[in-house]
């Protein structure tokens, strides 16, 4: 292996494993949605998707902390991907969102629904920034 390629290596295994941990947190998202869409319109049992709700939290928060945390980061460009990436899926979310009451969503189940969707609306314009800053040169 050239000098060129092991350094090429090393600098790949620095980079924080963002959009690996942001598609978790999706596929906690994705499951606990699941899961409780599977017992509408019937109430389902709360605790699997609670748990699933903190773990996608829990990941969101470990991904928006490696980020922050990045030396020389483009944080200009990640605001600017990631701000009208954010704009796009809080639109998105509120059609969801109206789905889900318009469907008579209520109660615990409409408040979890409603967090794990904020959870994702948060994770995608986190991904789309950090993917387009990350190769951006911030000087």
């Amino acid at each position: 292996m050239t000098a060129a390629a092991e350094h090429a290596a090393a600098a790949e295994r620095a980079e924080p494993r963002v959009t690996e941990l942001g598609m978790l947190s999706i596929g906690f998202v994705a499951a606990g949605v699941i899961y409780l869409a599977a017992y509408l319109p019937k109430r389902a049992p709360l605790a699997p998707a609670v748990v699933l709700l903190a773990a996608a939290v829990a990941v969101l928060a470990l991904n928006a902390f490696l980020v922050a945390r990045r030396p020389g980061f483009a944080w200009r460009r990640f605001r600017q991907v990631a701000g009208y990436a954010l704009i796009a899926y809080v639109v998105i979310a509120g059609m969801i969102e109206f789905a889900f009451v318009y469907d008579h969503t209520h109660g615990v189940v409409l408040v979890i629904m409603t967090l794990l969707l904020a959870t994702f609306t948060l994770n995608v314009p986190l991904l789309d920034g950090y993917t387009t800053a990350r190769f951006e040169n911030p000087g």
